[in-house]
């Protein structure tokens, strides 16, 4: 029998960016509402902003749970897919997929990467309809999967999530794929946590939860004890490197990256999955621990544990 874990999904991103990566294995998958299906839900998607950490974690829907034996599949050294939308309503999870299109609010863009015909956009030029919040495919800030290796959402924080895999120029159509690193250990049960920032808007964060479980597993080696991120766009040199945390912004509690000032481009900063905080596109292959990082990681227990 395979390792079960529990996989999280997390948005960082602006406040009217209003998307979510939809899957069975999702939590608040049906919704809210204790017994019932909401084949239209959009529960997961509301961004989250200047909340006590009690009220952003989760997005509280740690009181709904997929179905029991079902889960987000994270093969060792593959890909796998979900689907970012605005509402459970328009992708394939619902009504059969009938109003499912390759974009993220079920209608249609006819377009280039650079121009969106059929669009609506902001008076800053950024695409609103579709609800992704940039002004183009190449301007997409990136979005991340995370995982932590516990059984239990109350036992996920931030020093044990680590940000595994990374894709560079979305949100922007419906289906997306991300890859796992070739060395990805077993699952036991455990979380994952996913995150998504999107640009021109007010700053936000959104989290969403999962079931997974890795697949194809032939390492044992487990991934590091993650860092926060920091901005270092003008200055590679000053990234943070190896396993690094999931970006908590403009929150009352537990914020880990704060930006000032514009990016290189003359745009307000904000926190993103890409390089300008250090993020590589695809699998994250430096997040494994290190005889170093597995001492401190040791030693970190020793001093919990004292007490």
């Amino acid at each position: 029998m395979l390792p079960l874990s529990l996989s999280i999904f997390a948005l960082a991103g602006f406040a009217t960016a209003h998307l979510a990566a939809w899957n069975e294995a999702m939590y608040c998958f049906n919704g809210t509402t204790p017994g019932q299906v909401n084949y239209n839900t959009d529960d997961a998607v509301n961004p989250l902003y200047n909340l006590a950490q009690s009220d952003y974690w989760f997005h509280h829907c740690d009181q709904f749970p997929p179905a029991p034996g079902t889960f987000l599949e994270l093969p060792a050294g593959g890909s796998f897919t979900v689907e970012i939308a605005g509402n459970r309503g328009v992708t394939s999870f619902s009504f059969n997929g009938q109003y499912a299109t390759e974009w993220t609010d079920g209608q249609t863009h006819p377009g280039s990467t650079d121009t969106l015909t059929q669009a609506q956009y902001s008076s800053e030029g950024c695409i609103v309809t579709p609800n992704i919040h940039t002004q183009n495919e190449t301007m997409a800030s990136g979005t991340a999967f995370a995982i932590s290796y516990n059984s239990e959402l109350s036992q996920v924080t931030l020093d044990n999530l680590v940000v595994f895999s990374v894709r560079y120029n979305t949100p922007w159509q419906r289906v997306t794929s991300y890859d796992v690193p070739s060395a990805m250990p077993a699952c036991p049960s455990s979380g994952c946590i996913c995150a998504i920032p999107n640009g021109c808007g007010e700053p936000n964060i959104y989290m969403e939860g999962f079931k997974c479980m890795v697949t194809n597993a032939t390492s044992t080696t487990p991934v590091g004890t993650p860092q926060a991120p920091v901005w270092c766009e003008s200055d590679q040199s000053q990234c943070v490197q190896g396993p690094k945390q999931i970006m908590i912004w403009n929150q009352q509690a537990g914020n880990n990256i704060e930006v000032s000032g514009n990016d290189l481009s003359g745009m307000p900063k904000s926190p993103a999955y890409n390089a300008k905080c250090g993020f590589k596109d695809g699998a994250q292959t430096d997040i494994f621990a290190t005889s170093t990082s597995s001492k401190r990681m040791v030693a970190r227990h020793k001093r919990m544990t004292a007490f």
